[in-house]
């Protein structure tokens, strides 16, 4: 009897052992790169990453520009529905649509001109081919499975630094 507890608790304790030893086989470790940290630290002087820059700049100034008219415009359509003004609020609803048409428009021609601008600087550039190579060889030796971009609307909304291989990368291309 004493000797078939002992069973149950060694073959519990390897069991248990097992399961956290396969746990960690499985779990995907990230780190996340700051490519503009690396491009300004290399390039900042460089006239097509500026130009990137700069596009990418205006961009999101006259999308920021246009989102706030609409916004106004909600607000003023709001105003005169509480009071209403049907021929008014019709009016702005009107001018709301026209508006968020253009703004959607403009926002998926910049994207696909900085997308263009982008992969083009990227392909004729030997430094970001460098750079991918040396991301991955980082990546590698840290053990990482994914690097994530820390750049734009990336949906990261919080990371560790001990994730951030950006210096570590910025080294390598160094040496």
């Amino acid at each position: 009897m004493k000797n078939l507890k002992k069973l149950f608790v060694v073959a519990g304790l390897m069991f248990f052992g097992l399961t956290a030893m396969s746990a960690q086989q499985h779990i995907t470790n990230f780190g996340v790169v700051n490519t503009e940290k690396i491009n300004n630290h290399f390039y900042r002087d460089s006239a097509a990453v500026k130009t990137y820059e700069k596009k990418k700049a205006d961009a999101q100034a006259e999308i920021n520009k246009k989102t706030k008219e609409l916004r106004d415009l909600k607000t003023k359509k709001d105003e005169y529905d509480s009071m209403g003004d049907k021929t008014q609020s019709d009016s702005i609803a009107a001018e709301i649509k026209q508006k968020t048409e253009y703004l959607r428009d403009y926002k998926a021609t910049k994207d696909a001109e900085l997308k263009n601008l982008k992969d083009s600087l990227s392909k004729s550039n030997d430094f970001y081919v460098k750079l991918s190579k040396t991301i991955k060889r980082v990546a590698e030796n840290e053990g990482l499975s994914m690097v994530l971009s820390l750049q734009g609307d990336s949906g990261i909304l919080w990371y560790s630094q001990n994730v951030d291989i950006t210096d570590k990368v910025i080294k390598e291309l160094e040496k």
